[in-house]
């Protein structure tokens, strides 16, 4: 697997601890916590991810 390119989210400041996620690698979403970079991470497929998002902004979860 290519190397992961992880990024915050644009509604984080540099101080804040939240959720990162790389979306480089055309096959999958990786989600890490911004506290812990060298802990697990979390693989979901693109459209997976783009499902939850939905669902998320739909209000749904």
């Amino acid at each position: 697997m290519a190397e992961l390119d992880y990024r915050k989210s644009s509604y984080s400041d540099d101080a804040a601890e939240c959720v990162e996620i790389a979306t480089n690698v055309p096959t999958t979403v990786a989600i890490r916590d911004s506290k812990r970079p060298a802990g697990p991470s979390l693989h979901l497929a693109p459209t997976t991810w783009a499902s939850f998002r939905t669902a998320l902004q739909e209000g749904r979860l």
